[in-house]
């Protein structure tokens, strides 16, 4: 009999990590198992007792999830193999029976919290927050009688024996929570043209430029930045690193060289992976330089950096003499 793959999640059941996950083809034949943490969870692949885990790591209102960011900068490497982008809705979960105006105590994970402040301050101004390790959790807070309601999904109602008081709670219309897939290091898979390249960076020194330095690589280059976050490395007060995300494959040219450039410039650089993105978006690389930048996407076979890669052939062999390149 093979061995079935596991995968863990932020639990426990019934939390939105959990869907996120079944919605890989991945979790379709594998055994999956809750964590009490984001932490826990990728302890467990480090150790090897998962083959991945399925963690939040950004949210559309409150932002990044720090957790996740400082587990990944940290510990063990591990890298990203996939992103899920779920939609997020809360349901106010209570004990059946209870009425809004019985509800005195809330909880629910502070990612959360932050999606339905305004939400709470409208409707229960005077109800007292605690925060739980994961909504799925407060749920069964709530079940156990340590709290009146949760803030969960509503899916996680039937679960811990709760009634969805009130459903379709957010702030902000549209609100999404993005989700990756960890594992232990490997071979990257193929580029699929719509692609994210994740790392953390730190600085050699802080002086005036420094962070521009570091941002140059990616510009230079046209490769556009979709996230960068300052995260403390807890060496003292004013040092950081910066977990960044990039359109495009490693094995991309531009992706590439703007690694290696990183690489030279910083002491450290801890590669997360290459991974396709959710939904598929094709990047728009910028085909020259800050000064003269293209007006639109690379073709398959990056022209660009082609042709610029066989006019130093040609230098170097002596074939052609080093004069300015031709207008595209």
């Amino acid at each position: 009999m093979p061995v079935r793959a596991r995968y863990t999640y932020l639990g426990p059941e019934g939390t939105f990590s959990e869907i996120a996950l079944r919605t890989l083809p991945e979790a379709a034949n594998a055994e999956l198992i809750p964590a009490v943490s984001v932490t826990a969870a990728l302890d467990a692949v480090r150790c090897g007792d998962a083959t991945g885990a399925l963690v939040p790591i950004e949210n559309s209102v409150e932002g990044a999830v720090t957790t996740t960011l400082d587990e990944l900068a940290t510990g063990q490497p591990l890298m990203i193999d996939r992103e899920v982008v779920l939609p997020i809705s809360f349901a106010l979960l209570v004990r059946p029976g209870t009425q809004l105006d019985d509800v005195k105590s809330v909880t629910g994970h502070p990612v959360a919290q932050a999606q339905v402040r305004r939400w709470l301050a409208t409707y229960l101004p005077y109800a007292e927050w605690e925060s739980a390790s994961s909504n799925a959790e407060g749920a069964r807070l709530v079940r156990d009688g340590r709290f009146d309601c949760a803030f969960a999904g509503e899916f996680a109602a039937r679960r811990y024996g709760l009634e969805a008081l009130v459903t379709d709670i957010n702030d902000v219309a549209g609100a999404t929570t993005r989700f990756v897939l960890v594992g232990r290091p490997g071979r990257l898979g193929d580029p699929t043209r719509a692609d994210k390249t994740s790392a953390v960076v730190w600085l050699a020194h802080n002086h005036p430029g420094a962070l521009l330095e570091l941002l140059l690589e990616w510009a230079v280059r046209g490769v556009n930045l979709l996230r960068i976050e300052s995260r403390p490395t807890g060496e003292g007060l004013g040092q950081y690193c910066f977990s960044i995300d990039a359109e495009g494959h490693a094995s991309d040219r531009r992706v590439a060289e703007a690694l290696m450039g990183l690489h030279r410039l910083c002491p450290k650089v801890r590669f997360l992976g290459s991974y396709p993105r959710a939904g598929g978006s094709l990047p728009r690389p910028r085909h020259r330089t800050l000064t003269t930048p293209g007006t639109g996407p690379d073709q398959d076979d990056d022209p660009a950096y082609t042709r610029s890669a066989d006019w130093l052939a040609r230098c170097l062999d002596g074939r052609e003499a080093a004069t300015p390149r031709e207008a595209a």
